[in-house]
């Protein structure tokens, strides 16, 4: 009964929330729309929305080459190619550890982290049992051997992490 009596009382109480509170709280997943101004690595870049300052974004679902791992410079050059100068629209997923924020970024339609991994300057980032979201398209760049994959033994950023530590990329 004091269980029936507590779950009752928490429906109450929430009936009683206005509404506009609750859709304050709740995080604006708008897209935001700016221009690519910094490519930092092959994974993370700077977004410029119009009379805002820049957002430091870092591409989700995907894990590229650390910037002093094989590939890495390759990876920021295609990064680069794809996005630099050019308006694209964000969907953030939140935060990482370093305060940047998480997200999808799409140029034209296309998703930038999709053709990270398609084309094989990135991975995709990895679950439980080695799933991925972008994991099937990681292993037709693979077949394909594209990028990256063309290289042997080209090691998965998370490995390399694990075994070395490159310096920070310059500021500015």
């Amino acid at each position: 009964m004091p269980l029936r009596r507590t779950l009752l009382t928490a429906a109450l109480l929430g009936a009683l929330v206005p509404l506009p509170a609750l859709a304050q709280k709740r995080p604006d997943n708008a897209p935001l729309s700016g221009v690519v101004t910094r490519v930092i690595d092959g994974d993370t870049l700077l977004l410029q929305p119009a009379g805002k300052p820049p957002t430091e974004v870092r591409l989700r679902n995907i894990d590229a080459p650390e910037s002093c791992q094989p590939w890495g410079p390759e990876s920021k050059r295609a990064l680069e190619e794809y996005a630099l100068g050019k308006t694209a629209e964000l969907r953030t997923s939140g935060r990482d550890s370093y305060g940047r924020v998480i997200g999808s970024l799409s140029i034209d339609g296309q998703d930038l982290g999709a053709r990270m991994v398609v084309e094989g300057h990135a991975w995709s980032t990895r679950t439980k049992w080695d799933n991925g979201p972008l994991v099937k398209q990681e292993r037709q760049a693979m077949a394909l051997k594209r990028g990256l994959h063309a290289t042997p033994g080209a090691v998965m950023p998370r490995d390399f992490r694990a075994t070395t530590k490159c310096p920070p990329p310059p500021k500015g």
